[in-house]
């Protein structure tokens, strides 16, 4: 995943507004637990799409 240092610094999670960290092709939200999937470096930033915490 290559993401944009600039781009990380200003996203927050659509859900919660909470951080979102790189962890392996995901973007997990420290908020609220949501995984959202990178796609060709492309983060998907939709609440549909997010993989929900456990």
């Amino acid at each position: 995943m290559n993401i944009d240092p600039k781009l990380m610094a200003i996203i927050v999670c659509p859900a919660c507004h909470g951080e979102l960290s790189a962890a392996g092709e995901e973007l997990v939200c420290a908020g609220c637990g949501n995984a959202y999937p990178v796609r060709d470096d492309i983060p998907v930033l939709l609440v549909d799409e997010a993989r929900k915490p456990a």
